[in-house]
């Protein structure tokens, strides 16, 4: 079945992608859900000149994108958390934290963008993760644990 996606679905595609998917998938999610419509010739034509409507201004976001990639690589992140016995935290660090992390300093982005390498962090100590800006633009942000300090 030919769907053309109206947003981003994870593991599948990006908004306006022509995607085939089984039946199934995509009569009982995509569709009812409203993260698809049905590819027919019309609905073809309709997206091939959004796309080409849409190309020019794309560009400028691609600009836009990799300016922001450049200015998030620069940061230099600290995240406090309570530490139990050794270096391990109560709870963990995830996307939430981070993307509170990057507000703090002047860029907010949504957390759904941000991935932590492994998932949770659970332990102090200097990590990865990745931030995608644009469906091309994905920067790698380098960020550290560090313990809360007691009062």
């Amino acid at each position: 079945m030919e769907l053309i996606l109206k947003q981003d679905v994870e593991n599948l595609g990006f908004k306006d992608d022509l995607v085939t998917v089984k039946n199934g998938y995509g009569r009982n999610y995509l569709i009812p859900q409203g993260y698809a419509i049905l590819a027919t010739s019309s609905a073809k034509k309709v997206l091939a000149e959004t796309l080409k409507q849409r190309a020019f201004k794309e560009a400028k976001l691609v600009a836009d994108a990799n300016a922001l990639a450049e200015t998030i690589k620069g940061y230099e992140l600290k995240i406090t958390s309570k530490v139990g016995s050794g270096d391990k935290l109560f709870g963990s660090v995830n996307n939430g934290d981070l993307a509170e992390a990057l507000a703090k300093v002047g860029t907010a982005i949504d957390k759904k963008f941000i991935k932590v390498a492994g998932g949770n962090v659970k332990k102090l100590g200097k990590y990865n993760a990745s931030v995608r800006l644009h469906r091309e633009v994905v920067a790698d942000i380098a960020f550290e644990v560090i313990p809360e300090k007691n009062k």
